[in-house]
């Protein structure tokens, strides 16, 4: 039962978690408008190549 009352490690797996949230956030961010980012970028990429130093 010691164990169990033992607060050493809460704040880095209070940290672990969140992290883990933020994650999964982004890969479902991505999943959802990577095409869309993957399309701006090029576009991006293009505008910048075209343009003579």
């Amino acid at each position: 039962m010691f164990i169990l009352r033992e607060e050493n490690g809460q704040g880095l797996m209070e940290y672990g978690l969140i992290l883990i949230l933020v994650a999964i956030i982004v890969v479902f961010i991505l999943g959802v408008y990577g095409t869309q980012l993957a399309n701006f970028f090029s576009r991006v990429t293009n505008d910048f190549n075209t343009i003579n130093p």
